[in-house]
């Protein structure tokens, strides 16, 4: 069975991008949200096998969301995705319970890996 995927990211065009990719490689996109609020929202409800999280959104950033997620299940694959030069956050997201982080702009591969080494 196609493991389920939560995608978080306020930007649409990222959204679609990271879609594109899972959908190509056999998972299924069981949500989107466009920002931390949506996302544990969205996790509540859908009970994803894995989160793609953005880190920079409004109303609610992603390391919020991330700790947010973990308190609802201590057991949950969040891979957060940043842009280059957020370094600082992406430790910050990591001690919140994340698994991996993939740099913006995407590489197919990179994104796969990470969610495989997730679920692993």
């Amino acid at each position: 069975m196609a493991k389920r995927v939560l995608v978080v990211d306020d930007a649409v065009f990222m959204r679609m991008m990271i879609k594109d990719i899972l959908e190509k490689n056999g998972f299924e996109v069981a949500a989107e949200a466009s920002n931390g609020i949506e996302a544990v929202e969205a996790y509540k409800e859908k009970k994803p096998d894995i989160t793609t999280m953005d880190i920079t959104m409004p109303e609610m950033n992603g390391i919020e969301a991330v700790k947010s997620i973990r308190k609802i299940d201590s057991d949950a694959r969040i891979i957060m995705c940043s842009a280059m030069g957020q370094q600082s956050l992406v430790m910050e997201a990591i001690q919140a319970g994340a698994r991996d982080f993939v740099v913006k702009p995407f590489q197919a591969e990179r994104v796969l890996d990470a969610l495989h080494k997730a679920l692993a």
